[in-house]
């Protein structure tokens, strides 16, 4: 089998380790309500960095469905029934930093409006909150602090090349293969 567009072997093609993670969270999330996992691996994109880091999605929680009646059933009785609940959005529970309920509270309109707008469709129409610790973020690694002889020697090097984003990216290169190890 191969795809049209390469030519190549679809088993073969590399893929983006993204669309494995997808597959793999995607039935985990779904425990949670979650019909896929973006809304937990993008929180932070959706909502906002000053949001993100005082609540965070736990679950979708949907409202219970009606059991489906026979086909054969009389139209007349549909009339008078009810829409059926499976129109009805769910219910996105956040884990939300203690001290911060209030202003989740006062958020809670625009986090619905862009959990919705990234999922494409209005899924979510209300917000429940339970206050406590969120698990500690990963801290994003900080640059080292600039070797400045090794930038002045990468610089010297580099001086003969004309094209400026190349000469760039050969001095970022060149100043951390020379700088010296932090001890």
């Amino acid at each position: 089998m191969t795809d049209a567009a390469t030519g190549r072997s679809k088993s073969r093609r590399s893929r983006l380790i993204g669309e494995f993670l997808d597959k793999t969270l995607d039935p985990l999330a779904a425990r949670q309500g979650f019909s896929e996992s973006s809304l937990l691996l993008r929180w932070e994109a959706i909502v906002g960095a000053r949001v993100a880091a005082i609540c965070e999605p736990v679950k979708l929680q949907w409202p219970p469905r009606a059991k489906r009646r026979p086909a054969d059933e009389n139209q007349a009785g549909a009339k008078n029934r009810p829409a059926e609940k499976r129109d009805e959005p769910a219910t996105l529970a956040l884990r939300v930093e203690p001290g911060f309920g209030l202003d989740i509270q006062h958020m809670s309109a625009a986090i619905i409006e862009r959990v919705n707008t990234h999922l494409g469709w209005r899924c979510v129409a209300k917000i429940t909150m339970k206050q406590e610790p969120l698990a500690p973020r990963r801290v994003r690694p900080t640059k080292p602090p600039v070797d400045l002889a090794a930038r002045r020697q990468a610089e010297a090097v580099t001086e003969g090349v004309a094209d400026e984003r190349l000469r760039a990216a050969l001095v970022a290169l060149g100043e951390r293969a020379l700088a010296k190890p932090a001890r």
